[in-house]
């Protein structure tokens, strides 16, 4: 199962005090240096940038091309087919794109292929269709990169093709279009290759207007939704585009996206990149994954707002289903696995799966044991199957060294897709976890904590409500992770009908109060009266008019010393801030020389050390006791360290309280 390292920051906060100076909190500038950022000029540039960070269009290669095309096809009045794909990203590129070259008087036809029947990507039968309704042009959106033979394919039958998309290029030949349009292909030197599909498909409609205010002024929800939808990081261009979309959003949302927040109970004024992420994405991704993409195109290019709540709930009935499926599934995938503790890439198949669903199922696969995970819809002589990644493995490059056991694949470094024979199962299994074990990712998984937290005061509700300002949170801009580390729970609680665990710690003189989403007690083997550490986000939260600060806990496990032992007994100084909560008294002292019989010998490993460490007294607080010790001269080593030391006669009295360590640790400020 995932085990992960926890890795915790335990030298003070820095909090500069230029950005203290500039009204920000405690906590935001903490967290905005952790994250570089220490001037008042830099602070306003993340929290607030505008337009400045938007780059020209023109810049991504192929783009004049590309659009010198579109333009003609204005001027001839001629048929136009925009190719999406069925995922949120590709139903908003093809919204926008549809849209734009309607209002242009152009017939436009929408395509966006059945996910179950037709799979991802460009088809041969459907570029026939198309030619068949007039098309002379088709412009993908979120796909067509790969399409090297479709492409050549429509070049023979009279049709020409645009693409844009934001996925990796395979090895060898791009498609052969009239331009192809992709922040990731050779050669290409727009600042930002981290574009969504739908910002590739914003920026060639920018070109092509040549206002690019203008067309985000129109689209900018679109764009945010799909970049959001798509895990795309939320930093600097699309940082500025999903908050100018949600800002849109909030103030006038076209039809179809009012209608989907009123279903999902989302309020405008109060959206987030998260809430995007959880609550409108799935909704409208369900209509693709169970081959119903049409409906969500549907919704979001209506302008009737009746008719818009029709269809709304018809996506959310149908995310409704997608979560009986994906349960059922998931259930088949852990009684393949009962009993089984995977080393390498986990490849499951079956014949009665739902193509749709099962990249939702691989996903959490991942998640559980920390490996990457492949879940494939067998059809007969053939599979289409989901793949997700975990931690720094790079999923793409590793099924390009497959690729001789496959009909084909795309995607990404973390996400992808693939084609595969069914009598080639075993092979490819047997191939990626060969090339898994040979490139096994550098680092294991790991609990990263941006910030320890000591002073109850740094959780007060005006400096959580601070984080706010660092909205919009998402990839490339998480929501700070704090941690409080050797902290005793109080009391633990199910809530949710046993679903969740709601839980007390004391933090100094205060309590906080958090909650643990999908976990239980007996799940965690925790009591009360246990130190813990805890992994969380703070959030303000309101009820019944109390508003307090609740912590959402991330990860959660019993107390474990041993890192900051390590660090105390390395004389690390920077640690002695997060160690002055275990500074020992005279007691202790005494009831370590008492229970040596005053012959203390210090092992030579911090693991042996901790192993005699006196029942119930706190690791760190025993390591300290041995560094003053040795301070003042009660113990003895030939090197001068802590390891190997000995006890040790001195002339007179010592005086501990006069050590640098202790007078150090009490003095430390929070």
């Amino acid at each position: 199962m995932n085990e992960k390292e926890w890795i915790i920051p335990y030298a003070r906060p820095e909090i500069p005090a230029e950005l203290l100076q500039a009204g920000c909190g405690p906590l935001l500038s903490a967290v905005l240096a952790q994250r570089g950022v220490r001037t008042a000029q830099g602070a306003r540039t993340l929290i607030a940038g505008g337009d400045e960070c938007l780059h020209d269009p023109l810049l991504l290669l192929g783009m004049e091309t590309a659009r010198a095309r579109v333009r003609m096809a204005v001027s001839l009045g001629e048929t136009v087919a925009v190719y999406g794909d069925y995922d949120v990203d590709g139903i908003t590129a093809t919204c926008l794109v549809t849209d734009y070259l309607r209002s242009k008087g152009l017939r436009c036809l929408p395509y966006i292929p059945d996910r179950s029947e037709e799979g991802y990507g460009l088809n041969r039968a459907a570029l026939d269709s198309l030619r068949s309704e007039g098309v002379s042009l088709v412009i993908t959106v979120d796909c067509g990169i790969t399409a090297v033979e479709e492409a050549e394919y429509a070049r023979s039958i009279g049709l020409d093709m645009l693409i844009t998309d934001h996925h990796e290029c395979k090895c060898g030949d791009l498609p052969d279009a009239v331009a192809v349009i992709d922040c990731k292909q050779p050669g290409d030197c727009y600042p930002n290759d981290k574009l969504a599909g739908v910002g590739v498909a914003l920026k060639l409609v920018c070109a092509c207007e040549g206002d690019s205010g203008a067309v985000l002024d129109r689209y900018a929800d679109l764009v945010a939704v799909g970049t959001v939808a798509d895990v795309m990081p939320l930093t600097e261009e699309n940082r500025c585009l999903v908050r100018r979309g949600l800002a849109m959003l909030a103030q006038h949302p076209r039809p179809g996206f009012s209608a989907m927040l009123q279903e999902a109970s989302l309020d405008p004024q109060k959206l987030t990149a998260t809430a995007i992420g959880f609550g409108l994405a799935p909704r409208l991704n369900a209509a693709g994954r169970l081959g119903k993409a049409g409906r969500a195109l549907e919704l979001l290019l209506c302008g009737d707002a009746q008719t818009a709540s029709v269809l709304a709930a018809e996506l959310c009935e149908l995310n409704r289903q997608r979560q009986d499926i994906e349960a059922e599934i998931w259930q088949d995938a852990q009684h393949m696995l009962a009993g089984v503790t995977p080393d390498a890439p986990i490849v499951l198949s079956s014949d009665h799966w739902h193509q749709g669903v099962i990249g939702i199922a691989a996903s959490r696969l991942a998640e559980q044991f920390a490996l990457p995970a492949i879940m494939i819809c067998l059809n007969g002589e053939q599979g289409k199957g989901s793949c997700r990644s975990y931690g720094d493995f790079n999923l793409f490059e590793a099924l390009s060294a497959c690729s001789e056991h496959l009909i084909g694949f795309g995607g990404h470094a973390l996400a992808a897709g693939l084609n595969i024979r069914s009598d080639k199962l075993d092979d490819f299994r047997s191939a990626l976890a060969d090339y898994y074990r040979a490139n096994r990712p550098k680092a294991p998984p790991r609990q990263y904590c941006d910030l320890l937290i000591r002073d109850p005061a740094m959780l007060s509700i005006e400096n959580v409500q601070q984080l706010d300002l660092l909205e919009p949170y998402g990839n490339g801009n998480p929501r700070p992770v704090l941690c409080l580390s050797g902290v005793e729970l109080l009391s633990l609680s199910t809530v949710g009908g046993g679903k969740h665990l709601r839980l007390r710690v004391r933090l100094g003189s205060s309590v906080q109060e958090g909650i643990f989403f999908s976990h239980t007690a007996d799940e965690l083997t925790l009591r009360e009266g246990e130190l813990v550490d805890l992994a969380f986000t703070p959030r303000v939260n309101e009820f019944r008019g109390h508003v307090s600060v609740q912590l959402q806990i991330s990860a959660l496990r019993r107390h474990e010393g041993a890192p900051l032992c390590e660090r105390i007994l390395a004389r690390d100084g920077a640690a002695l801030w997060a160690a002055a909560d275990f500074c020992p008294d005279r007691a202790d002292f005494v009831r370590i020389w008492r229970e040596s019989g005053g012959e203390l010998s210090v092992p030579d490993s911090p693991e042996a050390v901790l192993a005699q460490c006196p029942a119930g007294m706190p690791p760190e607080r025993y390591c300290i006791c041995l560094m003053a010790l040795q301070e003042a001269g009660l113990l003895r080593s030939r090197d001068g360290g802590i390891y190997g030391a000995h006890s040790a006669a001195i002339e007179g009295k010592a005086d501990l309280d006069t050590t640098h360590i202790l007078r150090a640790l009490r003095s430390m400020p929070l």
